[in-house]
């Protein structure tokens, strides 16, 4: 099992910016080790052979022919929008920078 110690949840937590209570630390130094366990699982699987691919659908003809198609207007868009600017086709979100 992977070493993560709840200190390393602690730094992880800090660059997130999220308050932990003791027991959500305890909890995610568990989960956080069961996952970094998981991948060194993956890094053991033998993939010698196999043809790297960018998605697993491409070499099945799944994809679609680029076809124009109406789209809404921006006016539709926004309608059911919260706070939005219906008039100027805009929608309204909350400052995430600065502040």
């Amino acid at each position: 099992m992977s070493a993560l110690t709840i200190a390393d949840v602690e730094r992880i937590a800090a660059l997130a910016h999220l308050d932990l209570t003791a027991d959500e630390k305890t909890r995610f130094a568990r989960q956080l080790a069961d996952i970094l366990d998981y991948a060194q699982q993956l890094q053991r699987v033998n993939t010698e052979g196999v043809p790297a691919t960018a998605h697993m659908h491409a070499a099945a003809g799944m994809e679609r022919d680029d076809a124009l198609q109406p789209s809404l207007s921006p006016q539709q868009a926004v309608a059911n929008a919260p706070d939005a600017a219906v008039d100027a086709g805009l929608f309204r979100v909350p400052r995430v920078i600065g502040g």
